[in-house]
């Protein structure tokens, strides 16, 4: 299994973003300072790459080498331009089905979905550049190498992805508890994108002001709420069945 690659080193990682290598999170020695530190710091914020800032034993843990308080991790796959997929698959004439992640923290539930959205016939998964769960091992084991196979886009903001597939025709649906309407009430036969939000605080109430539809499941239990990995699951299949009736 592959896993997630690190690099270390300030030199080292200055040279890694400048080559556009696809960096998940970058992880920095609190309290740290010199010109060539602040010029990463600088080049970080610029790019929008998730940054930690740690003690140094949490660096030391992370790899055995002289890593000059920097060490980041770089992901196993290369990620998509959103522009050029949603285009290649409005083009390709099948009808889009794509899916935003605002925020999922547990790489584990990240890569459960990854592979649910491969077995659902997912265009596209996109997430947040900041505050959402890596690319790493896990996600690939979790995912059973699906990952390899599921275009993955990175966006400043999923506010950002929303307006995108709303001026490119497609519907956005919000899985969220806070509506009347159940995802049995929503079509999904027209082309969608639908939002999952994080695991503790949903989607974030800003995104909910801007989405199509929001739809939610029926629980008949009495605990109200369900792994997100699961109700993502839920939709997906739920549009496979809306589907493959217009097909039969």
């Amino acid at each position: 299994m592959q896993n997630q690659t690190q690099i270390f080193g300030i030199r080292a990682i200055i040279e890694a973003i400048n080559a556009d290598k696809s960096i998940d999170k970058v992880f920095l020695q609190k309290g740290l300072r010199g010109e060539l530190f602040t010029e990463l710091e600088s080049l970080l914020r610029k790019q929008g790459i998730n940054t930690s800032y740690v003690p140094v034993e949490k660096l030391n843990r992370l790899t055995k080498k002289n890593h000059q308080g920097a060490v980041a991790q770089i992901s196993p796959i290369t990620f998509y331009d959103i522009e050029h997929l949603v285009l290649n698959v409005i083009e390709s004439g099948k009808t889009p089905l794509f899916l935003l992640l605002d925020q999922l923290s547990d790489v584990r539930n990240f890569g459960a979905i990854i592979r649910t959205a491969e077995c659902t016939g997912v265009d596209g998964i996109i997430i947040q550049k900041k505050g959402g769960a890596p690319v790493n091992g896990d996600t690939i084991k979790t995912s059973a190498g699906a990952v390899y196979k599921m275009p993955i886009c990175k966006v400043d903001h999923i506010k950002d992805a929303v307006f995108y597939m709303q001026a490119s025709g497609i519907k956005v649906i919000a899985a969220t508890e806070k509506t009347d309407n159940t995802l049995y009430d929503v079509s999904f036969k027209e082309p969608c994108a639908i939002i999952m939000g994080s695991e503790d605080r949903g989607i974030n109430p800003s995104t909910l002001k801007i989405v199509d539809t929001k739809a939610k499941l029926p629980l008949l239990g009495d605990i109200q709420s369900l792994n997100v990995s699961v109700a993502c699951g839920a939709f997906l299949y739920e549009t496979v069945r809306q589907r493959l009736a217009i097909d039969n």
